[in-house]
């Protein structure tokens, strides 16, 4: 009995080295096997094909929303050039934003682009040039919610307003009813949560209300939440852990946060001949509907918040990265222009949806690496 025991021991620790070397060589990577797939643990195996560039810390801040885009990306990208370090920290748009016009960091990430006053400030941090507007990565805003046996419920841009501008504050209220017939929807108070930082969640979300909920949204888009009342936490991880946690409460956030936390998610009554729920591929099928806007190299888009589409999710934003066109510092210009080369790649952006992002249409990431490629 002791010999088989011992037999047996022996058989698990050989076992264990030998994933441990399997595991080994997935993260390392090899050119045989970049070939634009993604391992099914969250890895990926193709950023052994970027060209690797400068060394040193990378510092950049912004968007909570891709954050955990950005954390593949990095992990991938450092596994594969390993003179880099890339810090990234999700403060949110706007502090991200804030911290480039600062000249702290080597670029920002914002789920909104520049307004023209901060175009204007960013020529004082990026000399002979001016900032500009790199969509990367896109995806649905989730409306999360948290409703013991309530597991399809359908909401539109109308009835979503008066939640959040706390008009309607009753989970069976008539107008919800009317947009879940078969629900039994409980007398509980509704908690809507909302973004205390500046957020680009937020001023994406506000913008799909303004455009599609009409009068019954009075308030301006904004990175800053405007109504009166209601709850607030700080960064996407914030506002989704809130509704997890309590009974009654809904909120807006990035989709991967609704995926990691197995939080329920609202669909969309958008006009279209079925609700519409908030996946990747029909985030995608709303901003292949998007315009480029930005002038020069500004590759700023446009989305269509009103889409009736079928099967496009309008409630959607897109994550730019926000760089100098020119003037940029020398010292940290090869890293950025390396990992942003990667990140835009088919590679890059093939790992987007096992996250619940949606990757950029052909013809806006064709531009985007141009536009990197470009960048001095």
């Amino acid at each position: 009995m002791k010999l088989q025991r011992k037999n047996r021991l022996r058989a698990v620790a050989f076992g264990a080295i030998a994933v441990s070397g399997a595991l080994v060589l997935t993260a390392c990577g090899s050119d045989d096997n970049s070939d634009g797939g993604s391992g099914g643990n969250g890895t990926s195996k193709t950023a052994s094909n970027v060209k690797c560039e400068g060394k040193g810390q990378l510092l950049a801040s912004g968007s909570s929303a891709q954050k955990n885009a950005m954390d593949l990306w990095v992990k991938n990208y450092m596994a594969a050039c390993k003179d880099v370090q890339i810090n990234y920290k999700a403060t949110g748009s706007g502090a991200g934003i804030q911290e480039f016009l600062q000249g702290k960091t080597a670029f920002a990430g914002s789920d909104s682009p520049l307004k023209p006053e901060e175009v204007a400030k960013s020529k004082d941090v990026v000399k002979g040039g001016q900032g500009i507007n790199l969509p990367m990565v896109g995806g649905p805003i989730a409306i999360g919610y948290n409703l013991p046996g309530v597991d399809n419920l359908v909401l539109d841009a109308e009835t979503l307003a008066k939640i959040f501008d706390n008009k309607i504050d009753k989970w069976n209220d008539p107008a919800i009813a009317k947009l879940n017939k078969d629900a039994k929807l409980p007398d509980t108070k509704i908690q809507a949560f909302h973004r205390s930082d500046e957020s680009g969640t937020t001023d994406n979300f506000t913008k799909y209300l303004k455009a599609a909920a009409g009068n019954s949204w009075p308030y301006a888009p904004a990175k800053a939440w405007a109504p009166k009342g209601g709850q607030a936490a700080d960064g996407s991880a914030g506002v989704s852990s809130q509704v997890k946690q309590v009974q009654g409460a809904i909120s807006y956030f990035e989709l991967s946060y609704a995926t990691a936390g197995g939080i329920k998610t609202v669909k969309l009554n958008t006009g279209a001949s079925a609700p519409v729920e908030a996946t990747s591929d029909n985030a995608s099928k709303a901003i292949a509907e998007a315009k480029i806007t930005g002038t020069g190299k500004d590759l700023a888009l446009k989305l269509n918040y009103t889409t009736k589409a079928e099967g496009a999710y309008p409630l959607t934003l897109v994550t730019y990265e926000i760089v100098g066109d020119k003037g940029n510092k020398a010292d940290s210009l090869p890293a950025t222009k390396s990992f942003l080369t990667y990140v835009a790649s088919e590679d890059g952006q093939s790992v987007l949806k096992q996250l619940g992002y949606a990757p950029l249409p052909a013809e806006i990431a064709k531009k985007v690496r141009e536009t990197v490629a470009s960048l001095s």
